[in-house]
């Protein structure tokens, strides 16, 4: 453990650069469906067709003029969960369990802390690469109503990627089995999907329903993304998310550290 104090965690990452560009370089192409062809796809489906037949009326749609500018920002902060949690659950396990890189890693004077932090620059990275395509789709559809809130909602989105990232890391670092993950994707992943605001209102889920899906964090990331993109912001609401997202990832990383270090070294 000595190695987390003669390594600085920004030396710590740069030495595992070479390995995340390798593994990228490896596996992109398994991407491409997921991360550049399905944003086109989202746009296109619930936005464009679907969206034709629902009235565009700003009362019932957070502000938002149709509900293409009402869905797809939603739908770009659920992209980055899903992103993050694909690149935390099965390369994590794999690391511990299969391929072992981790303890391969470990031989150096990494330490679980480096590993933890260059693992989620990759994650970081994916979340840039796929939410940029989404936000670049959506220029000529006309949905952004001011230069800045595009860059702001991306932001949010990578804040929203980054919290499950670091939150999932730490539970598959504590997961003996991939059948875990089952669980996670069913109970976890799917109902945040649908019930976060990404698809319509929370508040027509009724007032318990409307309570408990403002706890969720994928929410406070639909919520950011939506009103930056759309330009309806209610500023102390999105410093409220803000916070909340920011406290969440810091839970996370050392959730996610202590994770790995207990796994690993103890």
């Amino acid at each position: 453990m000595s190695a987390t104090a003669d390594l600085s965690l920004v030396e710590g990452m740069r030495r595992q650069s070479d390995y995340w560009w390798t593994v990228y370089k490896r596996t992109w192409k398994g991407s491409i469906i997921s991360s550049f062809v399905s944003p086109l796809f989202y746009v296109l489906a619930m936005g464009v067709l679907l969206g034709g037949f629902i009235e565009g009326d700003p009362a019932k749609l957070e502000g938002a003029t149709s509900y293409l500018a009402f869905i797809v920002p939603g739908l770009v902060a659920a992209h980055a969960m899903q992103t993050a949690v694909g690149e935390t659950t099965y390369p994590v396990m794999g690391a511990i369990k299969w391929h072992k890189s981790y303890f391969a890693q470990l031989a150096t004077p990494l330490a679980p802390v480096h590993l933890v932090a260059g693992h989620l620059m990759f994650v970081l990275a994916r979340l840039a690469t796929s939410c940029a395509v989404f936000m670049v789709v959506l220029v000529p559809f006309g949905v952004f109503e001011s230069w800045w809130g595009p860059l702001l909602a991306f932001a949010s989105q990578l804040l929203v990627g980054m919290v499950f990232g670091a939150l999932v890391f730490g539970f598959s670092a504590r997961l003996r089995s991939e059948e875990g993950f089952g669980v996670l994707f069913r109970l976890g992943v799917f109902p945040l999907f649908l019930f976060s605001g990404a698809f319509f209102p929370v508040d027509n889920l009724g007032t318990v329903g409307s309570f408990l899906a403002k706890l969720t964090p994928l929410w406070h990331g639909v919520n950011l993304s939506r009103m930056f993109s759309i330009d309806e912001v209610d500023w102390s609401l999105a410093a409220i998310n803000v916070a909340v997202l920011v406290v969440l990832l810091v839970i996370g990383w050392f959730w996610a550290v202590s994770g790995l270090t207990k796994r690993l070294v103890t």
